[in-house]
């Protein structure tokens, strides 16, 4: 049986390719088994080098033949390396391809929704529903502008009119104010502040009044 008979299984001898799911799955296998025999040849590398070390100086023969077995040993492990590279490649390749297989089925399932849900609709009756949907919006704004369109007799006023009546209250109001303003800003006069002169003839009674208390107190 060839290598890819061993990988693959029946689906080889019967003719038949793996599926790549298969496929995929068998390199995921080989990868594993790969690994573990890779760790088993470090091991058994690091296990002579051991015994090359420990035999260096006492028996040669045995050191070099541990010398030899390390190197097929790493012969076999740079071989093991490549084989995983070229299986890595492989598998990630197949992976990719399933992807885009499902990616182009599930294309092509929305595809074909796609066209049967478009098998019963016409173009034509598209665009005319289209219009009719625009109409009806039109005749809607229409309608909307007429029922918020005030009603009333004797509504229609002179805008010019009305601007040069409100004119002429501003100034109204700002000549008021500008009258208000004056008035409170303008000082009262002053008031003298010394008293006013006596009537004429007021000293001379004062003083008549002053010479008979006099002559009163002198008689007594």
């Amino acid at each position: 049986m060839s290598i890819f008979g061993k990988l693959f299984g029946s689906s080889a001898k019967s003719g038949k390719g793996p599926t790549a799911q298969e496929a995929i799955q068998k390199l995921r296998e080989t990868e594993e088994i790969l690994t573990k025999k890779q760790e088993f040849l470090e091991k058994k590398i690091e296990h002579e080098l051991m015994t090359a070390k420990k035999n260096g100086t006492k028996n040669k023969r045995v050191a070099l033949q541990a010398l030899k077995r390390k190197k097929r040993y790493e012969t076999q492990l740079t071989q093991i390396d490549g084989t995983l590279s070229t299986i890595e490649f492989q598998r990630e390749a197949l992976e990719n391809a399933n992807t885009n297989t499902e990616v182009l089925k599930n294309m092509g399932f929305a595809a074909d929704a796609m066209k049967a849900a478009h098998q019963h609709m016409d173009i034509n009756k598209v665009d005319d529903l289209m219009a009719d949907i625009t109409e009806q919006q039109d005749v809607a704004r229409e309608i909307s502008e007429a029922i918020s369109r005030p009603i009333g007799f004797g509504e229609d006023f002179d805008e010019d009119e009305l601007l040069a009546e409100l004119e002429d209250l501003e100034q109204e109001e700002l000549d008021q104010n500008l009258l208000n303003v004056n008035a409170e800003d303008m000082p009262l006069p002053s008031v003298p502040s010394t008293s006013l002169p006596s009537r004429p003839g007021m000293k001379k009674e004062e003083d008549d009044d002053d010479m008979a208390d006099l002559e009163a107190w002198a008689a007594n």
